[in-house]
């Protein structure tokens, strides 16, 4: 099939190219503390014509966990959504934006196929995360360089994530150090497009089965690990 690449966008996105779009989905969410519940995602990779991609993700909560204040982006966020929420969806669990570009400069080690990636994501809970990575043949692999958060922000210290593109489907594993917790699952999603690029596919490639769809939710097992 055809990838034709978004009218406008830099060249220095091309490689990020595939996720730009509007995407819809369900996941998983759940942490010591936090009892294991659905969520409803939308996310929303764009461009302007800069050297960058935006990105927003909302996650609305499917069934509430007992302690739905535990974990970052529930307390505020969830009591500014009130009660007049649209029929079918849940309280807001997160809500992220931020920017996602390929630095100019690629380290020397990196493989030929892939290219370096900065992700700068900041919530409403109080957090600012910079992650750092790789991208390449439909994949996307991130690790948190720097966590800052406000005086009252939750105690989280860490962070990596994975994005795959699974036969046109964008899957999603984020494992999370917090409260004192080592790195561990927190959340994944399974994603389909819902604009007018849904017939597209990667530019380089899609993401194997064994690294991205078995961490994230399917029919038959249930997934592992900001999105």
């Amino acid at each position: 099939m055809t990838f034709a690449l978004p009218e406008g966008l830099a060249p220095e996105v091309y490689p990020l190219a595939w996720l730009v779009g509007r995407w819809h989905g369900e996941g998983v969410v759940g942490y010591p503390g936090v009892e294991e519940s659905t969520f409803t995602q939308d996310v929303v990779f764009d461009h302007d014509g800069g050297p960058y991609l935006s990105y927003s993700s909302t996650i609305r909560l499917v069934v509430a966990p007992d302690d739905a204040s535990a974990l970052a982006g529930t307390g505020d966020e969830a009591d500014a959504a009130g009660g007049d929420l649209p029929e079918g969806e849940g309280p807001v669990w997160s809500t992220e934006s931020g920017f996602w570009r390929i630095p100019p400069e690629r380290p020397a080690d990196l493989e030929d196929a892939k290219f370096p990636v900065e992700v700068l994501l900041a919530d409403p809970s109080g957090h600012v995360t910079v992650y750092v990575g790789a991208v390449g043949n439909g994949r996307v692999d991130l690790i948190s360089d720097l966590v800052a958060r406000t005086a009252t922000g939750a105690d989280v210290t860490a962070g990596t994530r994975l994005y795959g593109l699974v036969n046109g489907e964008l899957m999603w594993a984020h494992d999370l150090a917090a409260f004192g917790q080592p790195l561990q699952t927190y959340a994944s999603a399974r994603l389909v497009r819902v604009d007018a690029a849904s017939d597209e596919t990667a530019s380089d490639g899609t993401a194997s089965d064994e690294t991205a769809s078995d961490r994230t939710a399917s029919d038959d097992a249930a997934p592992e690990g900001e999105g």
